[in-house]
Protein backbone atom coordinates (compact mmCIF):
# COMPACT_ATOMS: atom_id res chain seq x y z
CA UNK A 1 0.00 0.00 0.00
CA UNK A 2 1.23 3.60 -1.21
CA UNK A 3 -0.05 6.73 0.25
CA UNK A 4 -0.36 9.51 -2.97
CA UNK A 5 -1.51 13.20 -2.80
CA UNK A 6 -3.61 14.78 -4.77
CA UNK A 7 -4.50 18.94 -4.51
CA UNK A 8 -8.34 19.74 -5.05
CA UNK A 9 -10.13 22.88 -5.10
CA UNK A 10 -12.72 23.17 -2.17
CA UNK A 11 -14.60 26.00 -0.72
CA UNK A 12 -13.62 27.59 2.34
CA UNK A 13 -15.92 30.32 4.81
CA UNK A 14 -14.78 33.22 6.74
CA UNK A 15 -16.92 35.62 8.66
CA UNK A 16 -16.56 39.31 8.43
CA UNK A 17 -17.33 41.67 10.94
CA UNK A 18 -17.08 45.01 8.82
CA UNK A 19 -17.26 45.54 5.93
CA UNK A 20 -13.98 46.16 3.20
CA UNK A 21 -13.63 49.64 2.39
CA UNK A 22 -12.15 53.17 1.98
CA UNK A 23 -12.58 53.63 5.90
CA UNK A 24 -10.72 50.79 6.72
CA UNK A 25 -7.04 51.35 8.39
CA UNK A 26 -7.07 47.88 10.16
CA UNK A 27 -7.90 44.30 9.47
CA UNK A 28 -8.06 42.12 11.58
CA UNK A 29 -7.20 37.90 10.57
CA UNK A 30 -8.31 35.94 13.56
CA UNK A 31 -8.11 32.42 14.15
CA UNK A 32 -10.47 30.65 16.18
CA UNK A 33 -9.15 27.59 18.99
CA UNK A 34 -10.05 23.46 18.24
CA UNK A 35 -13.98 22.81 17.86
CA UNK A 36 -15.35 26.88 17.05
CA UNK A 37 -16.65 27.83 14.03
CA UNK A 38 -15.61 31.85 12.86
CA UNK A 39 -18.74 33.07 13.19
CA UNK A 40 -19.36 32.44 16.88
CA UNK A 41 -15.48 33.37 17.61
CA UNK A 42 -15.80 36.23 15.32
CA UNK A 43 -18.55 36.92 18.05
CA UNK A 44 -16.69 37.02 20.71
CA UNK A 45 -14.41 40.24 18.84
CA UNK A 46 -16.94 42.67 19.62
CA UNK A 47 -14.91 44.29 21.45
CA UNK A 48 -12.90 45.60 18.59
CA UNK A 49 -15.24 46.85 16.25
CA UNK A 50 -14.96 50.34 14.88
CA UNK A 51 -15.79 52.08 11.09
CA UNK A 52 -12.36 51.77 10.29
CA UNK A 53 -11.60 47.98 11.31
CA UNK A 54 -12.39 45.01 9.79
CA UNK A 55 -12.33 41.54 11.37
CA UNK A 56 -11.76 38.91 9.24
CA UNK A 57 -12.01 35.43 10.83
CA UNK A 58 -11.61 32.21 8.73
CA UNK A 59 -12.78 28.81 9.48
CA UNK A 60 -10.61 25.72 9.41
CA UNK A 61 -11.03 23.95 6.71
CA UNK A 62 -12.21 20.50 8.94
CA UNK A 63 -15.65 20.51 10.15
CA UNK A 64 -16.50 17.73 12.86
CA UNK A 65 -19.61 17.26 14.92
CA UNK A 66 -19.04 17.98 18.86
CA UNK A 67 -21.88 16.04 20.10
CA UNK A 68 -22.00 12.34 20.47
CA UNK A 69 -24.21 9.98 17.47
CA UNK A 70 -26.70 9.49 20.04
CA UNK A 71 -28.27 12.64 19.52
CA UNK A 72 -30.16 13.82 16.36
CA UNK A 73 -28.80 15.09 13.58
CA UNK A 74 -30.44 18.36 13.43
CA UNK A 75 -28.98 19.23 17.21
CA UNK A 76 -25.86 18.08 17.05
CA UNK A 77 -23.36 21.17 17.58
CA UNK A 78 -20.53 21.61 14.64
CA UNK A 79 -16.82 22.98 15.23
CA UNK A 80 -14.00 22.94 13.06
CA UNK A 81 -10.58 22.26 13.32
CA UNK A 82 -7.47 23.52 11.74
CA UNK A 83 -5.45 20.52 11.61
CA UNK A 84 -4.77 16.76 13.54
CA UNK A 85 -1.65 14.96 13.73
CA UNK A 86 -2.76 12.73 10.44
CA UNK A 87 -0.87 14.22 7.43
CA UNK A 88 0.09 16.56 9.39
CA UNK A 89 2.60 18.72 6.78
CA UNK A 90 -0.09 18.54 3.84
CA UNK A 91 -2.67 19.90 6.62
CA UNK A 92 -0.48 22.73 7.39
CA UNK A 93 0.88 23.61 4.08
CA UNK A 94 -2.74 23.94 2.78
CA UNK A 95 -3.89 26.14 5.61
CA UNK A 96 -1.14 28.49 4.96
CA UNK A 97 -1.96 28.67 1.58
CA UNK A 98 -5.62 29.13 2.22
CA UNK A 99 -4.86 32.00 4.77
CA UNK A 100 -2.94 33.55 2.39
CA UNK A 101 -5.59 33.38 0.01
CA UNK A 102 -8.02 34.91 2.62
CA UNK A 103 -5.18 37.71 3.26
CA UNK A 104 -4.46 38.28 -0.47
CA UNK A 105 -8.54 38.57 -1.42
CA UNK A 106 -8.91 40.94 1.80
CA UNK A 107 -6.74 42.75 0.70
CA UNK A 108 -6.92 43.96 -3.15
CA UNK A 109 -10.88 44.54 -1.47
CA UNK A 110 -9.02 47.43 0.55
CA UNK A 111 -7.78 51.13 -1.30
CA UNK A 112 -5.15 52.04 0.97
CA UNK A 113 -2.01 50.49 0.91
CA UNK A 114 -1.47 51.86 4.53
CA UNK A 115 -4.17 49.38 6.33
CA UNK A 116 -2.74 48.06 9.38
CA UNK A 117 -2.51 44.13 9.88
CA UNK A 118 -3.10 42.91 13.01
CA UNK A 119 -3.23 38.87 13.46
CA UNK A 120 -4.40 37.09 16.47
CA UNK A 121 -4.58 33.59 16.98
CA UNK A 122 -6.60 31.90 19.68
CA UNK A 123 -5.76 28.12 21.41
CA UNK A 124 -5.09 25.94 18.61
CA UNK A 125 -5.15 29.54 16.45
CA UNK A 126 -1.89 30.29 17.90
CA UNK A 127 -0.04 27.70 16.77
CA UNK A 128 -1.75 28.02 13.68
CA UNK A 129 -0.91 31.82 12.63
CA UNK A 130 2.67 31.03 14.06
CA UNK A 131 3.11 28.47 11.03
CA UNK A 132 1.22 31.17 8.59
CA UNK A 133 3.37 34.29 9.57
CA UNK A 134 6.42 32.20 9.63
CA UNK A 135 5.72 30.57 5.84
CA UNK A 136 3.15 32.62 4.36
CA UNK A 137 3.51 35.86 2.03
CA UNK A 138 1.41 38.13 4.80
CA UNK A 139 2.54 41.29 5.84
CA UNK A 140 1.88 41.30 9.39
CA UNK A 141 2.31 44.54 11.70
CA UNK A 142 0.68 43.13 15.02
CA UNK A 143 0.62 39.74 16.05
CA UNK A 144 -1.45 38.06 19.54
CA UNK A 145 -0.69 34.80 20.81
CA UNK A 146 -3.60 34.19 22.89
CA UNK A 147 -4.13 31.36 25.24
CA UNK A 148 -2.31 28.86 23.17
CA UNK A 149 0.99 27.11 22.16
CA UNK A 150 4.04 27.92 19.99
CA UNK A 151 3.64 25.54 17.00
CA UNK A 152 6.93 23.35 17.92
CA UNK A 153 8.04 22.79 14.70
CA UNK A 154 9.03 26.20 13.93
CA UNK A 155 12.70 27.23 13.80
CA UNK A 156 12.36 30.96 15.63
CA UNK A 157 15.86 31.42 14.93
CA UNK A 158 15.93 30.74 11.17
CA UNK A 159 12.51 32.78 10.26
CA UNK A 160 13.00 35.36 13.26
CA UNK A 161 13.33 37.59 10.33
CA UNK A 162 9.41 37.06 9.69
CA UNK A 163 8.70 38.62 13.13
CA UNK A 164 11.21 41.74 12.75
CA UNK A 165 9.02 44.75 13.39
CA UNK A 166 5.88 42.49 14.42
CA UNK A 167 4.49 43.91 17.77
CA UNK A 168 4.10 40.07 19.36
CA UNK A 169 1.61 39.59 22.45
CA UNK A 170 1.44 36.69 24.75
CA UNK A 171 -2.09 36.73 26.30
CA UNK A 172 -3.17 34.48 28.80
CA UNK A 173 -5.70 33.89 31.51
CA UNK A 174 -4.28 33.53 35.23
CA UNK A 175 -7.09 30.56 35.27
CA UNK A 176 -6.38 28.81 32.35
CA UNK A 177 -6.38 25.11 33.28
CA UNK A 178 -4.69 24.36 29.55
CA UNK A 179 -1.87 27.28 29.59
CA UNK A 180 0.20 26.55 32.69
CA UNK A 181 2.81 29.30 33.95
CA UNK A 182 5.55 27.33 33.03
CA UNK A 183 4.22 26.86 29.78
CA UNK A 184 4.31 30.37 29.30
CA UNK A 185 7.72 30.82 30.54
CA UNK A 186 8.78 28.43 27.90
CA UNK A 187 7.14 30.24 25.29
CA UNK A 188 9.06 33.34 25.99
CA UNK A 189 12.08 31.67 26.82
CA UNK A 190 11.46 30.58 22.95
CA UNK A 191 10.69 33.92 21.39
CA UNK A 192 13.82 35.58 23.75
CA UNK A 193 16.28 32.79 22.16
CA UNK A 194 15.20 34.36 18.88
CA UNK A 195 15.25 37.61 19.35
CA UNK A 196 11.88 38.41 19.22
CA UNK A 197 10.23 41.19 21.01
CA UNK A 198 7.26 40.08 22.92
CA UNK A 199 5.20 41.39 25.76
CA UNK A 200 2.60 39.50 27.91
CA UNK A 201 -0.79 39.93 29.24
CA UNK A 202 -2.59 38.61 31.73
CA UNK A 203 -6.16 39.02 33.06
CA UNK A 204 -8.01 37.60 35.93
CA UNK A 205 -9.62 34.11 33.71
CA UNK A 206 -9.70 31.45 32.04
CA UNK A 207 -9.62 29.48 28.59
CA UNK A 208 -11.86 32.83 26.79
CA UNK A 209 -11.25 35.67 25.16
CA UNK A 210 -11.54 39.30 27.51
CA UNK A 211 -13.29 42.15 26.29
CA UNK A 212 -11.02 44.41 28.00
CA UNK A 213 -8.06 43.02 27.05
CA UNK A 214 -8.80 43.08 23.31
CA UNK A 215 -10.00 46.82 23.80
CA UNK A 216 -6.14 47.32 24.72
CA UNK A 217 -4.96 45.63 22.02
CA UNK A 218 -7.21 47.90 19.66
CA UNK A 219 -6.18 50.76 21.18
CA UNK A 220 -2.33 50.43 20.97
CA UNK A 221 -1.52 50.66 17.45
Amino acid sequence: MTDRHIQVTRTARIHLVGRPGPRVREVWFACHGYGQLAADFARQLGAVEAEDRLVVAPEGLSRFYLDALDRGADTRRVGATWMTREDRDAEIADYVGYLDSVYATIMAELSSSGVRVHVLGFSQGVATVMRWVALGTARVDALTLWAGGLAHDVDLVAVAQRFAGVSVTLVAGEHDRLVSDAALTAARERLRAAGIAHEVVRFSGGHRLDDAVLRRLAVSR
